[in-house]
């Protein structure tokens, strides 16, 4: 609680809470707590756009405030380049050969195979003439030399249009596919970053205070927006040890205030299990020496949205 919600609550408790004691038994004197969310930007930055103002009610998911964030929209559009390059890479060695290149290889393939059907022949041929002595022995090795060189450019084109159609090493793939896993790891991060200059409300709460004004820089981690959640509302009451047997975890009370209307019920989710003295806020002559417990009950929502922190009340243990 800031000074500001000190100073009023010890001045209402001051003037309203004359005791511990209860009037009548188990009924006792207490006063309404609290529990501030405080929202705040991981990153820094001028803010741009408040979107609440003190005492506004807000939903959950709903627009409090917004920072400046050129920088940070830089970086996703950088990281988003960054991954389209990468995951080009990894396509470009996962495909293989253009179409155009794996054409020529076939083009190429498909003549070394017509140039051995003729060498074949060509052999064939040889061979019937040199056994009837109308050719040397020396053309029949030239024919049989041509037809494995033809052999050989077959041999050698079928596996490098084999190659083509693999695409890319396996190293090299795994390497492209690390990268991509990196740049998409860098997208987010700049996303992330981009998505923490606004804030939204984490739940159906009150505004209690706004810490900054449109135009000044917020330090990252700084505060903008304080909200009262209903659930974060309690009332918080004393109670001396003779009586503390009779209050159980779950116990129901009745809550009165001052100028409601109505009387509102609440359940004990507290219970100190340390004595104090009571506190000096509400101590009196009589009973500054009193050792209480302190004890802490809750509201439904609909309920707490009717009561105001530091209010002092009448607490009633059923």
């Amino acid at each position: 609680m800031n000074i500001k919600n000190l100073l009023a609550t010890g001045a209402g408790l001051a003037l309203l809470l004359a005791g511990c004691t209860p009037d009548t038994p188990g009924r006792f004197q207490g006063y309404l707590e609290g529990e501030y969310v405080y929202v705040a930007p991981p990153l820094g930055g001028a803010l741009t756009e408040l979107a609440v103002a003190r005492g506004d009610s807000v939903h959950a998911g709903q627009l409090l405030f917004a920072l400046e964030g050129q920088s940070e929209t830089a970086a996703v559009a950088q990281a988003e380049k960054n991954l389209a390059q990468a995951q080009a890479q990894l396509d470009d060695l996962l495909k293989g050969k253009r179409p155009t290149e794996l054409a020529s290889l076939t083009a190429q393939l498909n003549r070394a195979r017509a140039n051995l059907k003729l060498a074949d022949a060509e052999l064939a041929r040889r061979e019937q003439l040199v056994s009837t002595n109308v050719i040397s022995r020396e053309e029949l090795d030239q024919a049989r030399a041509q037809r494995d060189a033809d052999q050989a450019q077959v041999d050698q084109l079928t596996a490098d249009l084999a190659t083509a159609n693999l695409g890319g090493r396996e190293d090299a793939i795994r390497a492209a596919q690390a990268q991509v896993a990196s740049q998409q790891a860098a997208l987010a991060k700049a996303r992330w970053s981009l998505d923490q200059k606004k804030q939204f409300a984490p739940a159906d709460a009150q505004v209690h205070d706004t810490l900054y004004r449109v135009g000044e820089y917020v330090a990252a981690g700084n505060p903008v927006v304080a909200l009262l959640p209903p659930t974060n509302l309690k009332v918080r009451f004393f109670v001396p040890e003779e009586s503390l047997a009779q209050i159980k975890i779950g116990a129901a009370v009745t809550v009165a205030a001052d100028g409601a209307a109505r009387v509102f019920e609440g359940r004990v989710n507290y219970i100190s299990t340390q004595a104090e003295y009571t506190p000096p806020v509400i101590y009196s002559r009589e009973t500054r020496a009193s050792l209480v417990y302190m004890i802490e009950a809750t509201f439904a929502p609909a309920d707490a949205a009717a009561l105001r922190p530091g209010q002092a009340v009448d607490v009633t243990v059923k």
